[in-house]
């Protein structure tokens, strides 16, 4: 139905941007790979992908083709639906999900907040050979100052990505206290996932 925007950077979160195109205003659900790859940028073009649910219409929005192709691929595994893929795509890059896929690394899968073992077990199987012919195997490499604004940040996207605020919160304040406030936002948001 639309499947790229490409406009004015309006407003941008680790979560979510606005897109301003001609003059209308696009709100994009992303993952921090996608935050990362156009943070500050002042005109973007992202491929998307219109989920349409009894209660809303969600654009989710992707950097490149290859984000998108995975989004889609996890999509269509039953249990897993467009809010928890964002978070497996925020949680690992699109090479490190084929990888845990492809290698059947239930554990690694696991890790993403709100992917169970019969999930990941479902992901494997329903997926793992179709990834395999997209890239060999060999080419898939291993799965292995912050202030109060960055702070806050963290705290909506992940608020946004599902975690319960006091969990969120815990999580980032024991973060910025181990590191010593050395991580940038998508660094910070990423652990914290892992964590929460």
């Amino acid at each position: 139905m639309i499947s790229f925007l490409k406009g004015k950077l309006a407003h941008q979160e680790p979560s979510q941007v606005i897109i301003d195109v001609n003059g209308v205003g696009y709100a994009v659900t992303i993952s921090l790979q996608t935050f990362g790859a156009i943070k500050n940028q002042e005109s973007i073009f992202l491929y998307t992908h219109l989920a349409i649910r009894e209660d809303a219409h969600v654009l989710f929005g992707f950097s490149t083709e290859a984000e998108k192709r995975m989004f889609l691929n996890l999509i269509s595994v039953n249990g897993v639906g467009p809010s928890t893929a964002i978070v497996m795509l925020s949680y690992m890059d699109v090479e490190e999900l084929k990888a845990a896929i492809v290698r059947e690394e239930i554990a690694t899968l696991q890790k993403v907040k709100g992917i169970g073992g019969k999930t990941a077990q479902r992901l494997i199987v329903e997926l793992k050979d179709k990834l395999k012919k997209e890239v060999p195997e060999e080419n898939i490499v291993s799965s292995t100052g912050i202030h109060n604004s960055i702070k806050q940040q963290a705290l909506s996207a992940l608020v946004t990505l599902g975690i319960p605020k006091p969990s969120a919160e815990k999580s980032v304040d024991a973060i910025l206290k181990k590191s010593g406030n050395n991580l940038t936002l998508e660094d910070l948001v990423k652990q914290a996932l892992k964590n929460a």
